[in-house]
């Protein structure tokens, strides 16, 4: 954060108020918070500054913070996160739906760490209204796009069979720069980028086209020597004794929609990167915090990837599986420390906590849309195959598959490293007890799979 960042914290409760702010002091990062402690005070504080961020009590004294949502009508509006003592899931899908940036259930370590969570919604936000401004611009181009297309004519043309121009109507020349009179005779396939002209060639050496209505985009060379993109639909005219005579074509310049098709694509490889980087971050933070652990996200991720491939899960599949991965004990960030780095066995109780993290990691990323996939894995890879896992006690073919197949994965790579209280197992006792397992705690395809895939690499 700089100091241009301004906070508005609406917080009727001193004390939650008061924690806040001390915990932007502490981190010194320059960030300014006004307090208003209702709705109406805050409204006040609207009229006269715009934040970059609202983080707002979700029950006040003259009613609920959500009623912002709805009232702030700026563009853009700051982003608002709805903290409130009374978490529930459905309060939670209430505020997401409402328009509410984030969720969060207070606690004193969520008010302490409330510098780290505005950050990464200022840095969310922004991502979003990049996307927004990107989206926008596309619209707009394109219907500049539909715009000319509507007050322009097409540029319609014969062909002979070979594909050597027998008419092409005037607009030619607003399109390519020639005169029509420059082209007759020509064949067409000279004019047409080296690398689409083979596909254009094959078309034409077709005894029937699949498709004849189609729209076929290929780069054409304009006079000036650089090459544009057409849009050409083309029909094959045939004579009585149905042998095919003629070509008839009707094309359009569609470069901007190309370029903003590259420019759409560029932004989105840009907002999934961003995605992809925010979750490293959450791991690296994970992974400082509980030591005994270290590098086994890392190795986990990548070897539930190769077995998915392996079970031939698609490419959007394998992007999930990853994040999953990636994220797979996010939710031991709600257990204590005193229970996730104690060095010896937990007792009966403190395993009730710890059992507890699934849950945590649902209640954390559920709201995250992108995630809407990847959370599959936080929240089901403790459930075993014959119905004792946890925390739902799934059976068999119940438990989604990325959750069944990084259960194998998980225990496969926790029996292969050293804990501070006992040694790796060797391979072959790990392979032996994952077989011994197979059909009780893990799906039995999935662990002939992973043991082939292991014995191969």
């Amino acid at each position: 954060m700089d100091d241009s960042i301004h906070i508005l914290l609406i917080e009727d409760d001193p004390a939650h108020a008061e924690l806040i702010q001390r915990a932007f002091e502490d981190r010194g990062n320059g960030a300014r918070l006004t307090v208003a402690q209702s709705l109406s005070q805050a409204r006040a504080h609207l009229a006269d500054f715009q934040p970059m961020l609202i983080i707002a009590d979700w029950r006040l004294p003259d009613g609920e913070s959500s009623a912002l949502l709805i009232e702030e009508h700026r563009t853009p509006a700051p982003p608002i996160i709805i903290m409130t003592s009374y978490g529930s899931e459905r309060n939670a899908v209430e505020a997401i739906k409402s328009g509410a940036l984030d969720y969060i259930v207070k606690s004193s370590e969520s008010m302490i760490d409330m510098p780290h969570i505005a950050e990464r919604a200022i840095q969310q936000w922004k991502i979003l209204q990049e996307q927004e401004r990107i989206q926008k611009a596309l619209a707009e181009r394109e219907a500049q796009f539909r715009l000319l297309a509507e007050n322009s004519s097409d540029m319609i043309s014969r062909h002979d069979i070979h594909g050597n121009f027998l008419y092409i109507s005037p607009a030619c020349h607003a399109l390519m720069g020639y005169e029509p009179a420059e082209l007759i005779g020509q064949p067409v396939l000279p004019f047409i980028h080296p690398e689409d002209a083979k596909f254009i060639l094959e078309l034409l050496s077709a005894p029937r086209w699949e498709n004849p209505a189609a729209a076929i985009p290929y780069r054409a060379r304009h006079k000036n020597g650089e090459y544009i993109w057409l849009e050409t639909t083309a029909k094959i005219i045939y004579d009585q004794e149905n042998n095919a005579i003629e070509v008839q074509a009707s094309s359009r310049d569609i470069t901007e929609r190309k370029q903003a098709q590259v420019a759409l694509q560029r932004a989105n490889a840009d907002l999934r990167e961003a995605y992809d980087k925010t979750i490293e971050g959450w791991v690296l933070a994970l992974d400082l915090r509980d030591r005994e652990t270290e590098g086994h996200t890392q190795r986990v991720t990548e070897m539930a990837v190769k077995l998915a491939r392996e079970l031939g899960c698609t490419d959007e599949e394998l992007l999930q599986i990853r994040r999953g991965a990636l994220l797979h004990d996010m939710g031991k960030m709600g257990i204590p420390d005193e229970i996730l780095q104690k060095p010896g066995p937990l007792t009966d109780e403190e395993w009730v906590v710890m059992r507890k993290h699934p849950l945590y990691a649902y209640q954390m990323l559920s709201p995250i849309s992108y995630l809407n996939q990847a959370v599959i894995i936080p929240y089901y890879h403790h459930e075993r195959w014959d119905g004792t896992g946890y925390p739902h006690g799934l059976k068999g073919e119940d438990i989604p598959l990325f959750a069944r197949l990084f259960a194998v994965v998980d225990v496969w790579d926790a029996l292969s490293s050293d804990r501070p209280y006992r040694k790796s197992m060797p391979p072959k006792d790990v392979a032996e007890y994952l077989q011994n397992e197979s059909g009780r705690l893990f799906d039995p395809y999935i662990v002939e799979k992973f043991l082939s895939l292991i014995t191969r690499k």
